[in-house]
């Protein structure tokens, strides 16, 4: 950071004072800029109904940083600077109020925005005492004595701004555009008749520039988890713009032979990877496949279900063990599923084949996978997501009979952040 360099006995001019400040800004901008990058940051400016409750809502203090020119107009006497561009920091110290108005007509609702940009004016205006060459001790007031005021501060503040949207039926209506050089920051829903707001008309603008961690609550590498166990939706958080996913397809059943043991059935498949340039904000569709059901009648077992991110990665299910009526000498495992998409895609293990000699079923694709029985036992389903069911074994002597085999164990997608 630049420093100015002052001696005994010169006399100071008001650039060492402008320059000293300046230079201090240059410096902190680019500590900001080397934490935060150029991009806009907002902090703090937290929406919050009154209280009492009314139709106004204050936003707290906080901040915004934003890349900007050094200085768009002269500075005191130090000329105007467009080219070179630095981080900026607007500082609010109060809060802000803003009113909302609730539609006049039955059955509508209004959305409302509440954006935010950086601010930079020239402000606190004071008549300066001047140096009277005629009569030191007698000051003029002002420049030239002529007694007018004249700005003292440049001050960067975050400039707030209310957008009314158009009234409409209630769920029809829309919120309004974020404009040019603006950040939206919330929505606010006002329905007809509605004298108050509350914490759940307020809602935040998806990608809202919200600082997602403070310092102390960072950890190397991704620091969050979400499980999906059933199908849902993955909303990527504020500040997030990389995942790391595991996707795991459906186990199958086993199969179910009326006069022999069942065979195993197939393990889902993986797909495992980051996915970048994602959009703060953005819904993905998480689909998680069931496992296959575990049959009541002979014949080949159920397909386990695929799972899927979005359209990032998939994995399909397994293929259910072999099973059914006609007479064979072996019965088949199942196959397992396949991923893709990933940077990791892995098949599933197939089902074991059932093992006619020794009247047991196979065992189910791994892992978690279901065993097969050995006798007129039935086979156990499997217990970890993605495994396939274990086949049930048949009798050793007399009328020969197959028993029921296991189900398969369903998917699952794991999300980090």
């Amino acid at each position: 950071m630049d420093r100015n360099i002052v001696y005994p006995g010169s006399i100071p001019l008001d650039t060492d004072i402008l320059a000293l400040n300046r230079n201090a800004m240059v410096g902190i901008g680019a500590l900001t800029a080397a934490v935060l990058g150029n991009v806009v940051v907002a902090d703090g400016l937290a929406c919050m109904p009154t209280s009492p409750t009314s139709l106004t809502v204050n936003i707290g203090p906080g901040s915004i940083t934003q890349l900007s020119s050094l200085d768009a107009t002269a500075y005191g006497s130090l000329p105007a600077d467009l080219a070179d561009q630095i981080v900026k920091t607007g500082i609010n110290l109060q809060s802000t109020s803003f009113t909302l108005s609730a539609p006049v007509t039955s059955g509508q609702s209004v959305n409302y925005l509440i954006e935010a940009a950086f601010s930079e004016t020239d402000g606190s205006p004071f008549v300066l005492p001047y140096v009277n060459t005629t009569s030191p001790a007698q000051p003029y007031s002002g420049p030239s004595n002529s007694g007018t005021a004249q700005n003292t501060q440049r001050l960067q503040r975050v400039q707030l701004q209310l957008k009314a949207g158009a009234a409409a039926a209630a769920g029809a209506q829309t919120t309004p555009a974020v404009d040019t050089g603006w950040v939206g920051l919330y929505e606010i829903t006002v329905n007809y008749g509605q004298s108050a707001i509350t914490a759940a008309n307020i809602s935040v603008i998806p990608g809202a520039p919200f600082l997602n961690f403070k310092l102390p609550n960072l950890r190397p590498g991704f620091s969050a988890l979400q499980v999906f166990t059933s199908t849902g939706t993955f909303t990527v958080p504020n500040g997030v713009t990389s995942v790391r996913v595991r996707v795991l397809g459906g186990g199958a059943s086993s199969g179910y032979h009326s006069t022999m043991p069942g065979a195993g059935g197939g393990a889902g498949g993986e797909a495992y990877g980051i996915i970048n340039n994602l959009t703060p904000g953005q819904a993905i569709a998480v689909t998680v496949g069931a496992g296959g059901a575990a049959l009541t009648s002979p014949g080949v077992g159920n397909s386990g279900g695929t799972s899927s991110f979005g359209t990032f990665m998939s994995a399909t299910g397994g293929v259910g063990g072999s099973g059914g009526t006609a007479v064979e000498f072996s019965l088949s495992g199942g196959a397992g599923g396949i991923g893709t998409g990933g940077q990791v895609n892995r098949g599933g293990s197939y089902g074991s084949d059932s093992i006619v000699v020794a009247c047991r079923g196979g065992d189910g694709g791994g892992p978690g996978n279901g065993r097969g029985s050995s006798g007129p036992t039935p086979g156990l389903s499997a217990t970890g997501y993605g495994g396939g069911g274990g086949g049930g074994g048949t009798t050793t002597s007399g009328t020969l009979a197959g028993s029921l085999g296991g189900a398969g164990a369903p998917g699952i997608v794991i999300v980090e952040y």
